[in-house]
């Protein structure tokens, strides 16, 4: 039991880990990086709503006003053909 309190005790290494502070440098390139990858996920995620909005509201107006894509393209183009025959 005694033989646990022999010898020389051996200085308890209290060095602590360097701070790793980053330079404003780094801190700069850390800030863009999660920025960019904020803005790239918001993309995914805001583009296609926007597409779907837009597919939505343009139906939406097509059946307001009683007519569908179809029926306006054929109208373009009979104005086109009337326009040609007047030039």
């Amino acid at each position: 039991m005694n033989d646990l309190h022999q010898g020389p005790l051996t200085p308890v290494s209290s060095t602590q880990p360097a701070s790793t502070k980053l330079t404003r440098r780094e801190e700069r390139r850390l800030r863009r990086r999660r920025r960019r990858q904020g803005e790239e996920i918001l993309g995914w995620i805001l583009v296609p709503l926007i597409v779907v909005g837009l597919y939505w509201g343009v139906t939406a107006v097509f059946e307001f006003l009683g007519t569908s894509p179809g029926q306006v393209w054929d109208q373009l183009m009979q104005v086109k053909a009337m326009m040609e025959k007047r030039g």
